[in-house]
Order: structure tokens, then sequence, then C-alpha cells
């Protein structure tokens, strides 16, 4: 592994981050309410999914989603994810026709990031700059899933890689060293991988595939 400073994302006027064992199948609740509670109070956190790991903050925190866009070292021409509990979490933020729905009801939850124009429920600052889409997904991950219902709404999240780096990262403890001063709470639950999701854009007349991910797409190519 090659040895880099954790500073390169870190905020020096921010406490060392906590870093939570938690069970990938059997989540602790007590554990679980101390990722939320940094949520909370305005945190950015590393959290498992079932394609990699990734990083979060609450929707209506402007501060958090600034500083999970400068940890990643994004703009707001980047689409950004909204982590969903189901699909009536979805229905809340994105608008969705019966065709689509019907798809999504098939394929979550699972893999995939679905690009959807957005509704008026969500902050322009969270949306993509040109487009005003979001990415929407529903994980198929225990840990992620507790966080979600915990929390009670979706999390703003993206992929956990960091600038420079080839990969996401998939260590645990190397992402607690490398951003020990840049996130409020690392979820160590073990690795979950290196490939991404698949994304998939339905925001026209038909599905396009606009990353072949961790997802099939047997599904979406006709």
């Amino acid at each position: 592994m090659v040895e880099r400073e954790p500073s390169q994302a870190a905020d020096p006027g921010h406490v060392m981050s906590e870093l939570l064992s938690i069970h990938p199948r059997n989540p602790q609740g007590r554990l679980i309410s101390r990722a939320v509670a940094a949520l909370r109070g305005g945190g950015v956190i590393a959290y498992p999914t079932d394609s990699c790991y990734a990083l979060g903050c609450m929707i209506g925190d402007a501060g958090a989603l600034e500083r999970l866009r400068r940890i990643r070292g994004i703009d707001a021409r980047h689409h950004l994810t909204l982590m969903c509990r189901d699909l009536a979490d979805f229905g809340n933020y994105a608008r969705l026709d019966n065709t689509n729905f019907r798809l999504l009801k098939t394929m979550t939850p699972g893999p995939y990031t679905f690009i959807l124009h957005a509704t008026r429920e969500l902050p322009r600052r969270v949306l993509h700059l040109n487009r005003k889409t979001i990415g929407v997904r529903i994980p198929d991950h225990a840990v992620a899933q507790a966080l979600l219902a915990a929390l009670g709404e979706p999390l703003v999240s993206t992929t956990l890689s960091l600038p420079g780096d080839a990969l996401p990262l998939d260590d645990p403890m190397e992402i607690h060293e490398r951003l020990r001063n840049a996130v409020d709470a690392v979820i160590d639950s073990g690795p979950c991988g290196t490939v991404p999701t698949t994304v998939v854009d339905l925001t026209g007349a038909n599905p396009v595939v606009i990353r072949v991910g961790n997802g099939a797409i047997e599904q979406l190519v006709r």
C-alpha cells in the first residue's frame, strides 16, 4: 500500500473522527445511533454500502455538503446520490412515471444509481448544476439500511474515492487514517468492494446506461 499523508483531505479545525466497528449483518443499534448523532450534528460520515464505501451527510446541511464535496474534490457539476431506504423515499425527491417505477421495483435494492429529475423538495445546492437532476439508489446492505432507518430520511452521498486515487477506498482502517481530520465518523463493517454502482439515466424516453459497474445491465439493454 502506498503511504499518503492523511492531511490531503483534512480540515485543520476538525476534531479526529470516531471509528465505529459495526457488524455487517447485525448492526448494533447503539453504534448506529452514534453515527446518526454525528450526522444530525452537522457531520460527514464514511459508511459501507453494497458496492463501495460512501461519504454521507444530511440533505439540509449546507456546511456538511460543502465539506463532502471538498473531501471528494468535486463541484456542483458532479452528480450526488440520495441513498434511500425504499421506493417511498424516491417518490418524495425524484420524479417517477409508471414505467420507471416498475423498472426500479424490479432492480432495487441493489448496486444501481438512477439519474432522475428532482422534485422541489430538494435544495438546489444538492442538484447537478446544469441538469437539475439527482442520483437515487437503495442499498442492499444491512448497515446502510439500519443507518437510513434510524435517520428517518435519505443521505446525500458519494462514492468514497479520493482525488488522485485509482480506486475507491475499501479498507476502513485506511479510511480512518486518511480522513481522521476530515469526517466525523467512520463505520468499520469490513471491506465492501471497489466496484461502484451501475449508473442508469432515466431522464429520457428510454433508460441509458452511463456507467457499467457492480449491477448487471441485462434488464436495461433490449
